[in-house]
């Protein structure tokens, strides 16, 4: 394993101790309140948990612009996107107070942090729509991560935050949510040393898989780290407890014992392409990881970002040496009808696209809600069976 980002140790912003995160729960019901978005929440959880170490809390505008610009904070820690608390409204609260943070995702919004405000900004609309086009590379409104960033406000609150619980994710996760601490104490357990994170929001299907050993076998890896984001996502895409269940199967089924390990994180998907990639580079390392799988339209959506301009962003724009982590540069991987396994596109140049198997997203939805089999080539029989269902499901409830 290698080194988190920015330190020597990983110091998550858990309060661990049973009897100080009590003494904080108290303090809490007398502080002010804020009830946060979800996206500040979701920063919250990965603060707490280790991912985004070494930072203590929310950052303030000049680092938010910084990062935006430069990709580094104003006092020089690489960093590619900002983690932020923005909120419509902080009337009442001032700068020096200390403020209860409350869980916008959790039924009755429960206390998630406590956090000591450093600064109050007000960031005006130029400054957030410069600060989104650098992160998104677009200001479109379609673009669900620029709709989301838009529409948070422009009040941003900074300063260190004590985060008293995980959210909602360890109790609609407890098998998979894991803290950055946790996976490294896991890989250590197991004797890992060499270890590759692929990152995933989708279902695997076939070409994930061979990917994923594809990788290893590369790297000569101890292991791999199948590692899925469990927080909010776009409409259509499909809900993390069914992604859970498809993809334990496919590990249980076609992988070698103790050579993958299932978990997932706390975190809304931002859909920025190459930035988010380079986050995911960060909070991989934080987990221990020595190399990251970066794919074709990695973190993308729709046609905002070229196939590989994740891969890129590395070469042309993160500092050397910058992160420990290294990538793996994936291309499109599909099953070929003529060698009958699964190739990189870049190792056949022999191939026509007839030589492969390939599915749009739009066919396998119709295919799998009118309760047809995926061929086998393109997905697991046992992986498809959870999906049909899903999908039967959603179209029986007109979804």
């Amino acid at each position: 394993m290698i080194e988190p980002h920015g330190s020597t140790e990983l110091s998550p912003r858990y309060v661990s101790d049973a009897a100080r995160r009590a003494e904080l729960a108290a303090e809490a019901k007398n502080l002010p309140s804020l009830l946060v978005n979800s996206a500040a929440a979701a920063n919250a959880v990965m603060l707490g948990a280790g991912y985004f170490n070494p930072l203590t809390g929310f950052q303030d505008l000049a680092d938010a612009i910084s990062i935006a610009e430069k990709m580094h904070t104003a006092d020089g820690l690489f960093w590619p996107v900002p983690v932020l608390n923005l909120t419509k409204d902080a009337a009442g609260l001032e700068p020096g107070m200390r403020v209860a943070l409350r869980d916008p995702n959790v039924e009755g919004n429960p206390v998630l942090a406590v956090q000591t405000i450093e600064k109050i900004e007000q960031v005006d609309e130029a400054t957030l729509t410069r600060i989104a086009e650098k992160v998104f590379g677009t200001l479109d409104p379609k673009h669900p991560g620029v709709a989301t960033f838009m529409s948070l406000g422009n009040v941003l609150l900074s300063g260190p935050i004590d985060v008293l619980n995980y959210s909602y994710f360890e109790q609609e996760f407890p098998d998979t949510f894991r803290t950055a601490t946790q996976i490294r104490e896991d890989m250590g357990s197991r004797n890992w040393e060499t270890v590759v994170a692929f990152q995933t929001r989708n279902p695997m299907h076939r070409a994930h898989e061979e990917l994923c050993r594809m990788a290893k076998d590369t790297l000569n890896a101890d292991g791999i780290l199948i590692h899925m984001l469990l927080g909010k996502l776009k409409a259509g895409d499909i809900p993390a407890a069914v992604r859970d269940a498809s993809i334990r199967k496919m590990a249980e089924v076609y992988f070698e014992p103790n050579t993958v390990l299932i978990t997932g994180y706390g975190f809304d998907m931002l859909y920025a392409g190459p930035r988010e990639a380079v986050l995911h580079a960060v909070f991989r390392q934080n987990a221990g990881c020595t190399h990251l799988i970066v794919g074709r339209d990695h973190a993308g959506v729709g046609s905002y970002y070229g196939p590989f301009d994740a891969q890129t962003i590395f070469h042309d724009e993160v500092p050397e040496g910058a992160l420990k982590i290294k990538i793996f540069e994936a291309d499109h991987t599909a099953y070929s009808k003529k060698l009958n396994r699964v190739v990189m596109m870049r190792d056949v140049p022999d191939h026509t696209p007839e030589d492969f198997v390939m599915l749009s997203g739009t066919k396998v939805r119709e295919m799998l809600a009118a309760g047809q089999d995926l061929p086998p080539e393109f997905a697991r029989p046992e992986v498809a069976r959870i999906l049909m269902k899903f999908y039967q499901e959603e179209a029986a409830a007109g979804r």
